[in-house]
């Protein structure tokens, strides 16, 4: 889906839109509660760390679990990742194979997860958790799910991200948020501020956060296009980085292309004698002909106290292994 103008708009206009919505919102987030309220979570056999955040849309949840998974990593320590697959086909529980499944049968995000680690789509947590745990793992790292009551967290990671001061605040469909940010923040064991760049944590937040380009590629003159939730964060980061953006073309989040529209884009690059590129999302949901043809621009999460993140949940590791038993 394509974020409406109006979440983010100051006009009578959008103001009017929001009102008008307002009573949506307030059923949407009566709903929200009446589901926490009547639900009792289930501890999984091993510990569950969920990154989640507040709004619809990107907020860098995905990268942030796989430096999650690599702090465990460093330690010895064996992540598998679970994820509601969004944009597949595929309900699951089921263990995502790069060589065997797509972006159409798994969704994009659980083949980025799966680049770094066992990954688990599932739409039942419950079940996905169950499957994790056969995987040999020692941990689960949940990529989103901050909303959901179903499977029990041990630790809850909330990611803020720095446009949400820009949007209007209000609950969906009114406005960008799943939940109030007040309760949001309740249930969050670590809230981590999302940036532009390297910075100290503002104030609300334990820890700052930021990605950084990869330097695969040298700068050069680009056609840049993305299917993401905030399209505009990748535009940026290519700039930042020297790239020249001849054109920046915005699709839906999680769009599938079609070739039609990747031949279309590749006539435009041609024209400014430039080369397409897109974000790793994107890359892994173009069809197999056209990934040679179109690069992408690797990100890595970065945080403000990486020993102290990874300390943190080493700690949790100890504290909740004995917590949790055979289910």
């Amino acid at each position: 889906m394509r974020e409406p103008w109006f979440w983010r708009a100051k006009t009578p206009t959008a103001r009017a839109l929001t009102g008008l919505l307002t009573p949506a919102a307030w059923i949407y987030q009566a709903g929200h509660r009446l589901r926490w309220a009547t639900t009792k979570p289930k501890k999984a056999r091993l510990p569950v760390i969920c990154v989640g955040n507040a709004t619809l849309g990107g907020a860098g949840k995905t990268p942030f679990a796989i430096l999650v998974a690599t702090l465990f990593k460093e330690a010895g320590v064996k992540p598998v990742f679970l994820t509601r697959g969004y944009g597949g086909e595929r309900a699951g529980p089921i263990k995502v194979d790069p060589a065997r499944h797509t972006a159409f049968s798994v969704g994009d995000e659980a083949l980025l997860l799966a680049r770094h680690g066992p990954a688990i789509v599932a739409h039942d947590r419950q079940a996905g958790a169950k499957l994790a745990a056969k995987t040999g793992a020692q941990v689960i790292v949940m990529d989103d799910g901050f909303q959901n009551p179903t499977l029990a967290k041990d630790f809850s990671i909330l990611l803020v991200g720095e446009e949400e001061a820009q949007t209007n605040g209000a609950l969906f469909p009114a406005g960008p948020y799943r939940e109030s940010p007040a309760s949001a923040r309740a249930r969050a064991d670590l809230v981590v501020a999302m940036g532009p760049g390297p910075s100290h944590p503002p104030e609300g937040a334990d820890m700052a956060a930021w990605v950084e380009a990869e330097k695969a590629h040298a700068p050069e003159r680009v056609i840049a296009f993305a299917g993401i939730g905030r399209p505009e964060k990748f535009f940026r980061t290519l700039k930042e980085n020297g790239f020249t953006l001849v054109r920046r073309i915005a699709f839906p989040d999680h769009h599938s292309f079609s070739n039609l529209e990747l031949e279309h884009l590749m006539k435009i690059a041609e024209q400014h004698e430039a080369r397409l590129i897109c974000t790793e999302k994107d890359h892994v949901r173009l069809p197999s002909g056209f990934r040679e043809k179109i690069f992408s621009l690797p990100v890595a999460m970065q945080v403000s106290d990486r020993q102290a993140l990874k300390q943190r949940l080493l700690g949790l590791i100890k504290d909740a292994g004995e917590e949790h038993e055979p289910s």
